[in-house]
């Protein structure tokens, strides 16, 4: 068991050294190589279209002779869309401007020197995730798009998905002239090689989880590596009673059944009372033919009394992320209500508000404390590709030093830089 320990190790520390040097090769790469690469890759994904559903297929059959559950098998099925998506997202990301090299705020000191800060690469990004093949191709397109190496550990459940992708990926680099390197995965499914990646500052800058939440909460917990990274997707929508109710009911149902295993879709539902019973009963006929089970407060229960999927909501309901066809709700007094459950409950996240009051909807975004607040939209747009990254890497609820979903700009940092004209310090 030691010597496998240490041959993991060893392993984890070889591609560290490799990303390392490739990083240094990215980071003064052009842009017209980098878009270069991305769009060879999106050339070949259209290409090797079958031979990825056929992996695909190899890791949903795997999966579901484990007992994978429901949502864990969306994340992972990889269909003709999500296929079609990932070729877009990466010439969405060839069409963004690249922001390396960029500088900003350049201004004359009383000195003589000018100062500004300079966009530059973070370097080496470690990224682990569960189920979902899409994230490697988002992942290393936009890493290589903004001048980073990256160490991808993807799921054992889509391995074999996972390593036609980075076959294709690494095509694409090679073929652009830069070092196939930069995007890397590690092909064990040894769990050690987490706990090296995450123990690694000399050779990873930044590690990105993307996962359940037992994962993150064990590397927030292990790692020597700083992290971008949201725990949970407790995500709200409050029906306001200023809000149009056929706009209310669009929202609010395809906020939760567009699909249940999402970290953006919503698990908790408030309705200001002077509305509720114009809207509950009537989205709970839209919840009913999908099943939805609905946790209620009491006051919620006597308006749905008949409803089949009915239970009594309890404190812990408030705190969870179902990634199901569970919904909690609550009857709330007014905004100012809604707005104090949400900053006590939520998961900084993403929270919504549907109205047609602009007055109280300036409010909801001001005083509502997460990562993407929305007005009369439907919290499943808090996504990257959707909000025009291209594609994300993650979805941060953190503060520094990225929040929200994470793009191009997200991956890079700033650095200042000075231009004199032969000043020294008195």
């Amino acid at each position: 068991m030691t010597g496998t320990i240490m041959n993991i190790q060893q392993y984890m520390t070889d591609l560290g050294q490799r990303a390392r040097k490739a990083s240094r090769a990215m980071a003064k790469s052009d842009t017209r190589a980098r878009n270069t690469a991305l769009t060879l890759i999106a050339t070949a994904i259209r290409r090797d279209a079958a031979l990825l559903r056929k992996a695909n297929q190899k890791d949903l059959e795997a999966a579901r002779a484990t007992g994978l559950d429901a949502a864990m098998l969306d994340r992972l099925t990889l269909s003709d869309k999500a296929i079609a998506t990932m070729a877009e997202g990466l010439e969405q990301i060839v069409a963004l401007p690249d922001p390396i090299g960029e500088i900003s705020n350049m201004k004359f000191r009383p000195s003589g020197i000018q100062v500004g800060q300079m966009r530059v690469p973070l370097g080496v990004i470690g990224i682990i995730y569960e189920a979902r093949p899409n994230v490697t191709v988002d992942a290393a397109g936009l890493c290589i798009k903004s001048g980073n190496a990256t160490i991808l550990r993807g799921g054992s459940e889509a391995i074999h998905c996972n390593q036609a992708l980075a076959t294709i990926v690494k095509e694409g680099l090679s073929g652009a002239g830069l070092p196939a390197d930069a995007v890397q995965i590690v092909e064990t499914t040894d769990r050690a090689a987490v706990g090296a990646l995450i123990t690694m500052p000399e050779y990873v800058d930044v590690i990105v989880p993307r996962g359940g939440k037992g994962l993150i909460e064990r590397l927030m917990k292990e790692s020597r590596v700083p992290m971008i990274k949201h725990l949970d997707g407790i995500c709200h929508v409050y029906i306001d009673d200023k809000a149009d109710v056929e706009k209310a009911l669009r929202i609010a149902f395809n906020a939760k059944c567009n699909r249940y295993g999402t970290c953006n879709t919503m698990e908790t539902l408030l309705v200001a009372r002077d509305i509720a019973a114009g809207v509950l009963p009537k989205l709970a006929a839209l919840y009913r033919d999908e099943e939805v089970e609905l946790r209620t407060d009491a006051e919620a229960a006597k308006l749905l009394a008949g409803y089949p999927f009915l239970a009594a909501a309890t404190e812990d309901d408030w705190r969870t992320e179902y990634l199901a066809p569970i919904l909690a709700v609550k009857i709330v007094a007014d905004m100012d209500e809604a707005i104090e459950h949400i900053n006590t409950y939520s998961s900084q996240h993403t929270d919504a508000m549907v109205t047609e009051d602009y007055s109280r909807s300036l409010r909801f975004l001001r005083e509502v404390d997460s990562a993407s607040v929305m007005i009369n939209a439907s919290t499943r747009f808090a996504d990257g590709f959707e909000f025009g990254l291209g594609a994300e890497i993650g979805i941060s609820n953190d503060k520094l030093h990225a929040r929200g979903p994470v793009g191009l700009e997200g991956l890079t940092s700033l650095k200042y830089v000075v231009f004199g004209h032969g000043e020294v310090r008195d």
